[in-house]
């Protein structure tokens, strides 16, 4: 079930009402990880969840733009390590599956999440 020009990652997990329920299942998981949610302590959530909705709509293949900072911008201020970047992972991949994602949707989506690594270590 791989995208195709015409099918979008977007459009096969259901557009935005999908990007929404999965960025407010993923946040969830986040604030409740002694790993990362730390991060996110002095974050006004409403504002964060929606930079998340909008980043992955067009990440995924929205027909929108982004227009918020670039990774390594957004995240330099952070010290974040692959520790860090490793449980963002796994609770994008828990969220996925939660939402009973098709297993190559979420392996898709995970190599879109994963191409951001080097940006968001700043390495």
């Amino acid at each position: 079930m791989k995208t195709t020009q015409n099918e979008t990652l977007f459009t096969l997990l259901g557009g935005m009402d999908a990007v929404n329920a999965a960025v407010d299942i993923f946040y969830e998981k986040v604030l409740a990880d002694d790993r990362i949610s730390e991060f996110f302590r002095h974050t006004e959530m409403a504002s964060q969840a929606k930079k998340q909705k909008a980043f992955l709509a067009f990440a995924f293949g929205a027909p929108t733009n982004y227009t918020g900072k670039n990774m390594r911008e957004a995240h330099a201020h952070m010290a974040l390590t692959e520790v860090h970047f490793n449980a963002v992972m796994e609770h994008l991949g828990d969220t996925l599956k939660e939402l009973n994602v098709d297993p190559e949707l979420i392996e898709e989506a995970a190599s879109i999440a994963a191409s951001t690594k080097k940006d968001v270590l700043g390495l």
